[in-house]
């Protein structure tokens, strides 16, 4: 199937690793010039390396999501013609939600929320000379059942998909659309950590709490990352033009609701 986005320009967040590299070297695959976006330089020059296609007008932008303003001015200091804007970044600390700190959900709405914001209000304008533009939000499933033990990220998780929706209801008319996925557990660094937290606080070993986390999917398993960034893909592309204002779910059955 040709996608038609290619020489399409993307901003891609969280590229260094898991989803995020994966959703940059997959649009690049499909001959679309990707910026890559994270806070660590060499990381970002060694997939800057590896991406498909390097006759390509690839780059990267060194960004801590930490701070939105600095964020924001790095954004108006370039000239930003994007089509395709990816927002991705790293899940907050699991945990059960009583005992969470204050700051904990500050830091979390600041970088999922605010720093989306941010990005959303830097790309649109151009996006609307187009009449095309395509913002894909990698959330989690959690906005549709939450997930024990993650009582930040199932907070700010809903919080963006509620901001997303009302994002594709204004832009829409535009041309451009707002959709997220959703993934289930996927084979990421991320997934580690929560399987190493789990282990610690209940004495599993690290393979039976991955064991039981696979036996919660009828697919019985763990979603590469590529399988993620199939979806970040069709969403980028032509051929979902009229898709906008979803949650698109990509967890091989594991979530119980409709």
């Amino acid at each position: 199937m040709n996608l038609e986005i290619q020489n399409k320009n993307a901003l891609v967040c969280g590229s260094t690793q898991g989803i995020g590299k994966a959703s940059a070297m997959a649009l690049a695959a499909e001959g679309v010039n990707v910026t890559l976006v994270a806070r660590n330089e060499e990381k970002l020059k060694a997939v800057l390396a590896e991406l498909p296609n390097n006759n390509q007008c690839h780059s990267y932008l060194v960004a801590d999501f930490s701070n939105p303003k600095a964020l924001k001015e790095k954004l108006e200091a370039s000239a930003l013609q994007f089509h395709i804007l990816v927002n991705n970044t790293g899940g907050p600390a699991g945990g059960p939600i009583f005992n969470a700190k204050l700051e904990e959900f500050e830091s979390a709405f600041t970088q999922h929320l605010k720093c989306n914001h941010v990005l959303v209000q830097a790309v649109a304008p151009f996006m609307k000379t187009k009449c095309f533009g395509r913002i894909i939000n990698i959330i989690s499933t959690s906005v549709k059942q939450p997930l024990d033990g993650l009582g930040v990220s199932n907070t700010i998780r809903g919080a963006v998909a509620s901001w997303s929706k009302t994002l594709a209801n204004e832009l829409g008319e535009f041309g451009i659309t707002v959709n997220n996925v959703l993934p289930g557990a996927t084979g990421t660094e991320r997934l580690n950590e929560i399987i190493k937290n789990k282990s610690a606080k209940t004495g599993k070993t690290f393979d039976e709490v991955a064991a039981a986390m696979k036996k919660a999917s009828p697919a019985q398993r763990f979603a590469k990352p590529e399988e993620i960034a199939n979806a970040v893909v069709f969403l980028a592309s032509e051929k979902a033009s009229f898709i906008n204002g979803i949650n698109v779910p990509v967890d091989g059955g594991r979530t119980k609701s409709l």
